[in-house]
């Protein structure tokens, strides 16, 4: 079964209603490192759904947590918003420094990456937890939170090992400059909480106002609650032992609710870079990665994983391996279940939700997602082909479409051209073809090679040109001078390419002139 399908079943222990759950800090871009814990939550989501249950996913964005520092793309200006809730400080400008008012920092990061959350075919239920506190919903939990402080402060002192300082209080005051850094805590009296900042300051937060928050881990908690939260991923940075989880669970019972049970995702890795990080440079943003990936293929780039084991994201090579796997998997004809062994019939259905989940649109035919061209035929067709309607004429040519291209097909072919033209696409992929044979491809090749392409080139003159004239051409030629076939094949690539590889030879034939064909491999 897969793990999205595995953890809607156990959830249904819970009862039929459930909320999946994953949150944001919109402190700055989003990477798709991002995108595992929202596509996890997402395709848990969806597997409560198929599976009968009633089930919505909510999108928290923790809008009320401070600016922890000021970031490289941001200019030395914003020093002074340090500590401020970044639902409350001003957008950057194209230069970095704090901008128009009209839009809040956080507005301005979250709404790109919702953008790019709709184009793979996740639409959340999207929370602001600053408008949370604004709206007095979490003054319940706050009160509690602060009624049982001790045990609350104990609780999270013996499970992550570390000492609260006496000034510790479960809420955290907004002080007279708009910070909640340096403020302390004097004492409360429902609904306020009294406080003296770093300035000398004395005042009251209403705690049915957005006047401040709870710290991190009990505001987890409380959130759970608020929203019947029955399942949310956390990365394993927060699932560690002594982490927030473990602190969030005992805190949730303590203010009265049932917490979800801890799930624990890996990390997405960029390929020989390690795990992503906005504050390193590790990064690819999710808009990024959509304009080179098509949304099917990044949203299997997760399902097809384990949500424990980690996830390396390469834009190179290996992208063209996944989509092969893909393409395999939706084309592939309906198995015979009844043949199969046990170990058999687990893998066949983790494919199966795999595929499902990958998926923009729940419940649609994977085999739409295709368009009737693979991801290698289409990156050859860009690189040989200037003009989309060279590529269509060439598709319909060779039986690929029957009629005009189709929106999605028309959106693949957009996407690759980015990645070819950009700086991800991998050399050893790049289609160059010569004018002439090299010399350093005539020796490469030997004399057998240069024989077959001559003897090729005579059997190409009188063949069919279709990919499977071709084919039989090339066969004979082998036969005829005895070479063997993938030395023949690499005899081809040299002469096309230099390379002893490539594209299938006879696809890449079939899209040349003939004439252009058997004048360069007519070695005579």
């Amino acid at each position: 079964m897969h793990w999205a399908d595995y953890t809607a079943q156990k959830l249904k222990e819970r009862g039929e209603n459930q909320v999946s759950a994953s949150g944001i800090t919109p402190s700055g871009e989003f990477h798709i490192g991002h995108l595992r814990e929202i596509l996890s939550a997402e395709m848990i989501h969806r597997s409560c759904l198929n599976a009968g249950m009633k089930s919505k996913y909510i999108f928290i964005v923790d809008s009320m947590d401070p600016l922890r520092r000021v970031y490289d793309f941001l200019s030395c200006e914003y020093e002074e918003y340090i500590g401020c809730p970044l639902a409350y400080i001003p957008a950057p400008d194209s230069e970095g420094k704090p901008g128009s008012s009209d839009i809040s920092y956080a507005e301005y990061f979250l709404n790109p990456f919702l953008e790019s959350l709709e184009q793979i075919g996740v639409n959340p239920e999207v929370v602001m937890n600053h408008e949370s506190y604004e709206n007095g919903e979490f003054a319940k939990y706050i009160d509690l939170a602060i009624k049982n402080k001790e045990e609350i402060r104990s609780t999270i002192q013996e499970i992550s090992g570390r000492e609260l300082s006496k000034e510790w209080f479960p809420y955290s005051p907004i002080g007279s400059d708009g910070s909640l850094d340096g403020v302390i805590v004097t004492g409360y009296e429902n609904p306020y909480v009294y406080w003296r900042d770093e300035q000398g300051v004395d005042g009251k937060s209403d705690i049915r106002k957005g006047e401040g928050k709870m710290p991190w881990r009990i505001d987890w908690a409380a959130r759970w609650i608020l929203h019947g939260i029955t399942c949310e991923p956390a990365g394993k940075d927060h699932g560690a032992a002594g982490g927030s989880y473990d602190t969030g669970i005992p805190i949730c019972k303590i203010l009265g609710g049932n917490p979800p049970d801890k799930i624990v995702y890996e990390w997405i890795q960029l390929k020989g870079m390690g795990p992503m990080s906005s504050s390193s440079g590790v990064t690819i943003g999710p808009m990024e990665a959509l304009s080179l990936v098509p949304p099917e293929i990044l949203r299997y780039i997760i399902a097809r994983s384990k949500i424990n084991r980690h996830i390396e994201f390469d834009t190179g090579v290996s992208l063209f391996k996944t989509a092969d796997e893909y393409e395999r998997l939706v084309s592939a004809p309906t198995p015979v279940l009844e043949a199969m062994n046990k170990r058999q019939l687990v893998a066949q259905e983790t494919q199966e939700g795999a595929i499902r989940l990958s998926q923009v649109e729940n419940g649609t035919d994977p085999r739409e997602s295709v368009g009737g061209v693979t991801f290698r035929h289409l990156s050859m067709l860009a690189q040989i082909k200037s003009s989309d309607e060279d590529v269509w004429s060439s598709l319909s040519r060779s039986g690929h479409i029957k009629e005009k291209p189709g929106s999605v097909l028309k959106i693949r072919l957009s996407r690759m051209r980015a990645w070819i033209n950009g700086p991800h696409f991998p050399d050893e992929s790049r289609i160059d073809i010569r004018s002439e044979i090299s010399d350093e491809s005539r020796s490469a090749m030997g004399k057998l090679g240069v024989l077959f392409l001559t003897n090729l080139s005579s059997f190409l003159s009188d063949c069919e040109w279709s990919e499977e004239g071709i084919s039989a051409a090339i066969s004979q030629a082998c036969e005829n001078t005895e070479i063997q076939r993938k030395d023949g094949y690499s005899a081809i690539y040299l002469a096309l390419t230099g390379r002893t590889h490539g594209p299938k030879v006879s696809a890449l034939l079939f899209e040349m002139e003939r004439s252009t064909v058997i004048s360069l491999f007519d070695c005579d």
